[in-house]
């Protein structure tokens, strides 16, 4: 084991899970042959491009719109790519979801509409109910990624604001048949919250969504509030519009880890998966992950093989006004450097598989047992760091950061902490 390079393996892993859950790789496997008739194909989300390019790789060239991230865009022979915004929407969000409902528009009962939806989606796939504005779904979607709601809690409120979400883009598709395929960034894989939900039924009300709103305290503007009263467009699991739609799951978070977790038996470690659902705010988590490695590393005996602790998940991050810049992948892991203390033989990575955390372009961070105090001899201080969310900074200067640029897929947080 002498050769082992704890750097290097956990950059190793982290690529390994990303390139499992690659759409180039996964598509082909599902789609079979090109179907006779026509064929539309529509999509959102971080991965929707990289989607539409492995579909016309097997396909050749198809008509159709994707909506994804700014930067994420692939070239494809048929299918037009728009960017937009991620997290909070914006105009060119709107009006491309706009395009592609027209595109779905007089469909006939032979037709296909295959959707391509990945994490993001719920930003991407923009299409304001009616009464709402795109200012008003803007203003409800940063206090509501600021407010520390778990991802499930944001994409409710998130559909019955839309008239997309919620089981809304196959309806709008029927009586065209819909084959909807989905990589899931959400934990539980639950298809009604992957991109919230645009190709399937859900059984939240609105009064759920507002109930939401009100535990967070997020003060909304009086249509929202309105809108949500009188209920909304989502629609159930068994509404006949959403009979001829077909959703299959073709990357997944557990896949990514169990492909990292091969890569490290391969190179002579002892795997510990802690599982791909991890969740909770993103300072606690990395203290408690912290603690369980150094449990680990207490228990150690001499000749024992190199440990790997896998999870995968989605933190948190209660923001207060003003925060530093941050996102919850480096801020589990800064508060992991807090509790490891420069803890010997422990390294750890946190990244993000879509190449970015919060809204930095920056995918996550490592560590190791020097880390601690390569900090303080530059003079920086990691818990006010943590304490004022400025994670990203902290580790630039410590030039920690992972920085793989668009990865073209999303399959939530990957963690992992390597014990010598």
């Amino acid at each position: 084991m002498a050769s082992l390079i704890p750097t290097d393996l956990l950059n190793r892993l982290f690529e390994t899970a990303v390139a499992a859950a690659d759409p180039m790789l996964v598509l082909p496997e599902v789609l079979g042959p090109r179907p006779p008739g026509r064929v539309v194909v529509v999509g959102a989300g971080k991965a929707s491009a990289r989607m539409a390019e492995a579909v016309e790789h097997v396909w050749g060239p198809c008509d159709g719109l994707v909506i994804t991230r700014y930067g994420y865009a692939r070239p494809c022979q048929g299918i037009e790519i728009v960017e937009a915004a991620h997290p909070v929407p914006d105009a060119a969000g709107v009006a491309a979801t706009r395009r592609m409902l027209d595109l779905l528009r007089g469909l006939g009962p032979e037709d296909l509409v295959l959707a391509l939806i990945s994490g993001g989606g719920s930003a991407l796939l923009c299409a304001p109910a009616e009464g709402l504005t795109l200012a008003d779904k803007q203003a409800v979607t940063a206090a509501l990624l600021a407010s520390g709601a778990p991802i499930e809690r944001i994409n409710t409120v998130r559909k019955h604001l839309s008239a997309v979400k919620g089981g809304q883009l196959a309806a709008a598709a029927y009586p065209a048949r819909m084959r909807a395929l989905l990589i899931s960034d959400v934990p539980g894989d639950d298809p009604a919250f992957i991109a919230s939900g645009p190709t399937v039924g859900d059984t939240s009300t609105a009064a759920e969504a507002l109930k939401v709103l009100e535990d967070h305290a997020i003060a909304v503007p009086a249509a929202v509030r309105r809108h949500l009263l009188a209920g909304s467009g989502v629609l159930a699991p068994g509404a006949q519009a959403l009979s001829r739609c077909e959703t299959i799951i073709v990357a997944a978070p557990a896949q990514s880890l169990e492909a990292a977790a091969s890569l490290a038996r391969g190179k002579g470690c002892a795997v510990r998966s802690l599982g791909d659902a991890l969740e909770g705010e993103a300072a606690e988590l990395g203290a408690q992950l912290a603690r369980m490695a150094m449990t680990y590393a207490s228990a150690r005996l001499p000749g024992d093989s190199p440990l790997v602790l896998l999870s995968g998940g989605e933190c948190t991050v209660s923001l207060p006004e003003n925060p530093g810049l941050g996102g919850p992948n480096v801020e589990f892991l800064l508060s992991a450097l807090n509790t490891l203390d420069g803890a010997p033989g422990i390294w750890a990575l946190a990244a993000d598989t879509d190449g970015v955390d919060g809204a930095a372009e920056v995918a996550g961070a490592l560590i190791g047992p020097e880390s601690l105090a390569q900090a303080r001899a530059a003079g920086l201080d990691p818990a006010q760091a943590l304490a004022g969310h400025d994670a990203h900074s902290f580790f630039a200067a410590l030039d920690a950061q992972v920085k793989p640029g668009p990865t073209l897929t999303n399959v939530n947080d990957f963690r992992a902490f390597l014990i010598l």
